[in-house]
């Protein structure tokens, strides 16, 4: 007789039909009763909060904000001549380079936004445009690493992973931090990591296609056996945990499974967007025979949102194929077409849905580019200044904040730093962001470091 039984078949035979399995359950559940509660269960906010959960946006690779959403008329004006500009680059002489797109108003408000994103300027009045973003790196891994993490330069955890540690999750079922994402933008799995928080806070990869998160089909088909086996398994694990203090790596392997297992059902129904009308999906700018287009990542934000998700990132881009054009900002065009209705149409569902008040979406790339010619018909990395934007969640819709000087060179007035960008963030969903910190390696860390304040004048 072969003594060496499997783990899995051993479950399994014991979860179909021992006589110890009530007893042994029994003892198991009551050990699990008083283990740790759920650590991502909802969490109470430091105070009244107005957004619920956030879809975050992200466009790699540096959007130029003179050719988008910053209407610069002297630099159509000073195309072609030489002067010196600042944004710290005051000591060099530049040939500008005048914005290729036409600026019109938007909405009811008329805010002047160019014919790169004419579908989004139609969705100007649920939008408060930030120009006077500032960030401190002009190299895109630092950058991208700092509107993600607050850190330009060590491994912090995302944006995402702290909102999920702050606040948990509205649904067991489903992972609070979900990243949508074909390819990894610059900084890689950085963007969406946990770093020194609990791995559980870490953001689930889902890859626009046929299979969104590997694995999720059952190995076995009957769920009730699989659900005896996954308890009998975690009663295990929990009276393990129980016996070995705060251990957040087994934590997190116990939390792991049960959400996977709750996956297997929910997220499979979220990712499926057949059921969505034609209506819909024309909004969008979705096309089924297109399942990995922006337009897709969209529409699953939305669904994801209905379903509980804390936090849902989008990435636009990836390391190699992105928006930095220092050869041809005509290249601008083809990235800006395959998001701009999409996005558009992802306000105008949320809005309609009455879904918008409560979900903060956000919209932001790394840093802009330069007023002068970078390469032949581009422009260079310019991290001086550059433009972001937050729709419904509680902030002031027609309006914009801050100004760059009369080139989109520097911050004129009403700076909003990466940190004050995401305290902000944080302020909208109820979290102060002094005390929402972290013991690790001898020191409370914080996603705004030392620095952040809250901009309170976009706020409704």
């Amino acid at each position: 007789m072969n003594h060496l039984i499997g783990r899995r078949h051993l479950l399994r035979s014991l979860a179909a039909g021992s006589m110890l399995v009530p007893g042994m359950l029994s003892e198991l559940l009551a050990d699990s009763a008083r283990a740790k509660a759920d650590p991502l269960s909802p969490k109470q906010t430091h105070f009244p909060a107005k957004a619920k959960r956030v879809i975050f946006i992200f466009s790699n690779g540096g959007v130029s904000h003179m050719d988008s959403f910053d209407f610069k008329p002297k630099l159509f004006a000073a195309d072609g001549k030489t002067m010196g500009i600042g944004g710290g680059l005051s000591n060099q002489q530049k040939v500008l380079l005048k914005p290729l797109w036409q600026f019109k108003p938007g909405g009811q408000c008329g805010t002047l936004v160019s014919d790169l994103f004419p579908h989004v300027r139609e969705r100007m009045d649920d939008i408060c445009l930030i120009k006077s973003m500032k960030s401190d790196d002009n190299e895109h891994y630092q950058a991208t690493l700092a509107i993600h993490t607050g850190s330009f330069f060590f491994s912090r955890p995302s944006i995402g992973s702290w909102v999920s540690y702050g606040l948990g999750t509205m649904n067991q079922n489903m992972p609070s931090f979900m990243v949508l994402a074909q390819q990894l933008p610059y900084a890689g799995t950085q963007v969406y990591a946990n770093d020194f928080l609990p791995a559980y806070h870490q953001g689930v990869r889902v890859v626009p296609g046929a299979t969104p998160i590997a694995d999720l089909d059952r190995r076995t088909p009957q769920a009730a056996v699989q659900q005896a086996e996954l308890s009998f398994a975690q009663g295990l694990n929990r009276r393990h945990a129980a016996s070995r203090g705060d251990d957040q790596e087994l934590a997190a392997r116990i939390r792991t499974f049960e959400t996977a297992f709750h996956m297997q059902t929910e997220a499979r129904e979220a990712f499926d967007v057949s059921s969505e009308t034609r209506e819909t999906m024309d909004m969008y700018g979705h096309k089924p025979d297109q399942p990995a287009g922006f337009a897709w990542k969209c529409l699953v934000a939305r669904r994801l949102a209905e379903r509980g998700v804390r936090f849902i990132e989008l990435i636009d881009g990836s390391s190699s194929d992105n928006w930095d054009q220092h050869g041809n900002m005509a290249d601008h065009a083809s990235h800006a077409k395959a998001i701009d209705q999409p996005i558009a149409g992802l306000l105008k569902d949320l809005k309609q849905r009455g879904m918008l008040e409560d979900t903060l979406v956000v919209w932001t790339t790394e840093f802009g580019r330069t007023p002068g010619v970078d390469g032949d018909k581009g422009r260079g990395h310019h991290s001086a200044c550059f433009s972001s934007w937050m729709a419904g969640g509680g902030v002031k819709g027609g309006t914009s904040y801050g100004s760059t000087d009369e080139l989109g060179a520097t911050v004129a007035e009403n700076r909003v730093h990466v940190h004050d960008f995401h305290a902000t963030i944080l302020h909208l969903l109820g979290i102060d962001h002094t005390r929402l910190t972290y013991r690790h390696g001898g020191r409370d860390y914080r996603l705004t470091d030392v620095a952040g304040n809250v901009v309170k004048d976009i706020i409704a």
